[in-house]
Order: structure tokens, then sequence, then C-alpha cells
């Protein structure tokens, strides 16, 4: 079995939506930019060897739609030899691309993966822009169709977590992102 690794990592700064300084810009130049910066990173790197762009992405539709993740892979690495893939897990859409490459490569179905996620909030309305739940699965179980944030509050309620230890969890995870962001 091969070990994936992760060579480096980067991100763009983080904008406020609706009025950030990134509301003018489409979300799939945005992850180009990154892509471009990376490959400017690892010269060594042969971008017609990757194996595969993983794009997470929670809404995609309008700007960050039409599969985003191969637009990304040609606009970022400006060449047609490399396929590109989006995930939709909400808000866990770019660590399951993190999860998917690494499931990849240790299966030996890929050497190289760029995997991650891009969003932007400001273009679309959260949740989307027509938003129709199946009206009897929502009638029998409401919960199907629960945010994120109704969701943290009954899985704190449940396992009594409190919104310190919450917030405790929630530093540490940036300081970890924060070190993976880094050149290794």
């Amino acid at each position: 079995m091969k070990t994936a690794y992760i060579v480096t990592g980067y991100r763009t700064a983080v904008g406020k939506a609706p009025r950030g300084m990134f509301r003018f810009t489409r979300p799939d130049d945005l992850a180009a930019t990154v892509i471009e910066h990376l490959i400017k990173q690892v010269p060594q790197l042969d971008k017609e060897r990757i194996d595969d762009i993983i794009v997470g992405n929670a809404t995609p539709e309008a700007e960050q739609g039409l599969n985003i993740g191969r637009m990304v892979s040609l606009m970022g690495l400006n060449t047609d030899k490399v396929p590109g893939m989006t995930v939709n897990r909400y808000c866990a859409s770019g660590l399951e691309t993190i999860a998917i490459a690494t499931a990849k490569i240790n299966s030996g179905m890929a050497d190289c993966i760029i995997a991650g996620g891009v969003e932007s909030m400001s273009p679309i309305p959260f949740g989307g822009w027509r938003i129709v739940p199946n009206y009897e699965v929502a009638k029998e179980n409401p919960d199907y169709y629960w945010g994120m944030g109704l969701t943290a509050e009954a899985v704190a309620r449940e396992f009594k977590v409190s919104r310190e230890d919450q917030d405790a969890f929630s530093y540490e995870s940036y300081e970890g992102i924060k070190l993976l962001m880094r050149p290794l």
C-alpha cells in the first residue's frame, strides 16, 4: 500500500460575505490563482503528471457551478490533460476532497492529486437560489433539512459539549490547519 503525503498547502485570505474584498472575484478565478501559486512553489512537479484535481464546494451553482473542479483544473494548470472533480459535502466538502485524494493514493489509484475547496458566499444566497425540500420527507423528518447551526446545537445538547469546549476545539483545529498550510 502506498502512503499519501501532504506536500504543501495554500489558501487565500478570507473575506467577509457579502461585502468583503472578494465579492467581485469569481470562485473559479480564486481557486485557479491558488493552483497557479502552488505550481510555481513546486517547480519540480510536472503538472501533466497530476492525476486529478478534486475541489469541494457546498453550493455548486451559478459562478461556482458547472463542475468547478474541472474549471479550476483547466484554468489553474492551463492544460486539458488533468481531470477535475467537484465534491459536495456541504461544510466538509474541502476536507472530504483530501480524504478522497488520500484514499486514491493509498489504494494505488493515483500518485499525485491536488485537493481542497472553494466557496464564495457573496454571489449566492445561503442555501442556493431555490430551496425546495421534499414535502413528505420534511413533514416526517424535519431534521433531515437542518443546517449546520441546528445540527451543532443538537450534537452539543446530546453529548453535553459546552460552548467553551466547542470554541477551544475550533481554535485548536484552526491552529492545526495553519500548520498544514505551511510548506513542509
